[in-house]
């Protein structure tokens, strides 16, 4: 706990037999509040080894996809009381030590979202990341940057934390079940102008990280650009979508 206010650490969990142990061990317990697993339908052993690490496991009937995953972690926790959510990837892609460093900032109100970012620590490439993954990340963010008006190193990112606030009021329902939650979630942050904020987080890449392939990753960068493109048109009021309704979100709290 930090300034008095709940942190509940939320892990989408597909396959992450061999890593979860190894991710749970270095989170910071004393910080941490709660731990809560979401497996989406693994073909593995994840849902065991989970509940010997007596963690409080919630589990979907199919697989359902990341983005579903995501709104099942984030409905967990909202439910436990958090205050503070961090989403950490099992897969020991993302340190487990910086959730810490992730949480404070909210905690003390200065931001209402972070970002671990890969860039910023120069080492994405270092770390195994492929080659085509970086530049389309570079590109990608280069060309969201603009029809966003922001400035942040990267969108792509795995390694996030939410204020309670946030989280409430985000229409996240809406958004894709697929990959592209991630980028939705955060232009939907930035659409209702929450505060958003970046630490350097160095990752791993090997054979047990999960990733997604090169036909996924091209259907994700233009479902990326696409988001981009709502958000200039319902922010020009020609054309609305529904990501962007205050209407549908739970919470209805969004920051003008």
């Amino acid at each position: 706990m930090l300034n008095n206010k709940k942190i509940v650490v939320v892990l989408p969990a597909y396959n992450a037999e061999k890593t979860l142990k190894k991710t749970y061990d270095e989170i910071p317990k004393d910080v941490v509040d709660e731990i809560i697993m979401v497996d989406d339908y693994s073909r593995d052993k994840t849902v065991e080894v989970a509940r010997q690490l007596n963690l409080r496991v919630f589990t979907h009937d199919k697989n359902k996809g990341y983005g579903a995953n995501q709104k099942t972690c984030y409905k967990e926790a909202l439910g436990l009381g958090a205050d503070i959510i961090v989403m950490l990837h099992p897969d020991y892609q993302y340190p487990p030590k910086l959730i810490t460093a992730m949480a404070v900032p909210i905690a003390f109100g200065v931001f209402d979202v972070m970002l671990g970012s890969r860039i910023l620590c120069n080492n994405a490439v270092k770390g195994g990341m492929p080659l085509y993954k970086y530049f389309a990340n570079r590109l990608l963010t280069f060309l969201e940057n603009i029809i966003l008006g922001q400035k942040l190193s990267e969108y792509h990112t795995g390694y996030r934390a939410f204020s309670k606030e946030a989280l409430e009021a985000l229409p996240i329902s809406e958004n894709s079940d697929d990959f592209v939650f991630d980028n939705e979630i955060l232009v939907q942050a930035i659409y209702f102008n929450y505060r958003i904020g970046e630490l350097s987080a160095p990752a791993r890449y090997a054979m047990d990280s999960s990733s997604i392939n090169f036909k996924r990753s091209i259907v994700y960068g233009f479902a990326v650009l696409w988001t981009a493109c709502k958000y200039f048109l319902h922010k020009h009021s020609i054309v609305k979508f529904r990501i962007f309704d205050e209407k549908r979100a739970p919470g209805r709290a969004i920051k003008k």
